[in-house]
């Protein structure tokens, strides 16, 4: 039996989800950022039948907004810097222990309050055993399917502003030591415009063991170049790979942004996707949910929470059954 993480689609007991929580960091976006949110908690706790969601807050205010808009979710309350919860909360082992590593606000980037222990003060807070590791690694880096596989991309995990003493070799022997992962696929680069540096789970996701989804888009795109690149490194390392629509090139204040469709989360009833408005936005939900028969695929808007730099599958972190 594997050592490493369950994979995402195995059964859940709770998930993570932060919640904006600083006017200072969202500015007009917060209002709607706080309606997307709320609305992603709901398609996961699907009325009772997917899963519990912890809804994380920084402070009081936001706390008594998240219990308004998403009144079936718990509450937890614990400063943080940002909802990013899929870098700085814990990664559950498959024995149930949570590894919590080192986190350097993304190579340096956006150094916030409290962003750097909330992994360990979460862990506590459901009385799980804590493990900590002094090396950085953000759970949106990484990305396994149970059997000990686990993809990530050079850009971010070899970049030097998380681990420059660490070579390539150095990283996957921590991997196998600290989670159990014995295979790592490497890919390249990630999006463009990604402040992550290339976070992997915005660009290729397992969706079953030995199973990677990865876009496709056309020659407009600013990224199909990347995600060719991945697909043709993916099958010659041996994977199945499926493809899913691209949103193509999707602007902010005339800025392309890191929008995609691979920032999906895969729940216990439902996979709940972030769309933008494209006109691939209805076809990527019905290629997902090919993917995922046994579960409803859910499109809903995430262009507020796009703003601070990620999607669903960012502002989550699940705790396995």
């Amino acid at each position: 039996m594997s050592r490493a993480p369950k994979p995402e689609w195995a059964p859940h007991k709770a998930v993570w989800i932060g919640f904006p929580s600083h006017p200072d960091l969202w500015l007009t976006d917060l209002e709607q950022a706080r309606s997307e949110v709320a609305a992603f908690a709901a398609a996961v706790h699907a009325d009772g039948d997917g899963e519990q969601v912890l809804l994380v807050a920084a402070d009081e205010e936001a706390a008594a907004e998240a219990r308004r808009l998403a009144p079936f979710a718990h509450v937890v309350v614990e400063k943080f810097g940002d909802i990013w919860l899929r870098d700085t909360a814990p990664i559950i082992g498959h024995d149930g222990v949570a590894h919590d590593f080192a986190f350097n606000g993304w190579g340096g980037k956006y150094d916030l309050p409290g962003d750097d222990d909330i992994g360990e003060r979460l862990a506590a807070e459901q009385g799980q055993e804590v493990r900590s590791h002094e090396w950085v690694l953000e759970g949106g880096a990484i990305d396994g399917d149970g059997s000990g596989l686990v993809v990530t991309t050079e850009q971010c995990l070899l970049n030097v502003n998380r681990n420059p003493d660490l070579s390539r070799a150095n990283i996957e022997a921590r991997l196998r030591s600290d989670l159990g992962y014995d295979r790592v696929l490497w890919l390249g680069d990630g999006l463009l415009n990604d402040h992550t540096d290339g976070h992997v789970d915005n660009l290729a996701r397992f969706v079953g063991e030995g199973r990677l989804a990865l876009p496709t888009g056309q020659e407009n795109d600013p990224n199909w170049q990347v995600y060719q690149q991945a697909i043709d490194r993916a099958k010659a390392f041996g994977v199945e790979v499926v493809t899913v629509p691209s949103p193509g090139r999707v602007l902010r204040d005339e800025e392309i942004v890191p929008a995609s469709y691979m920032n999906f989360y895969i729940g216990n009833a439902a996979v709940v996707v972030p769309i933008y408005g494209s006109d691939q936005d209805a076809a990527a939900v019905a290629a997902l949910q090919a993917i995922f028969p046994d579960r409803k695929v859910v499109g809903l808007r995430a262009d507020a929470i796009l703003t601070g730099g990620g999607s669903f599958h960012c502002i989550s972190q699940q705790i396995p059954a």
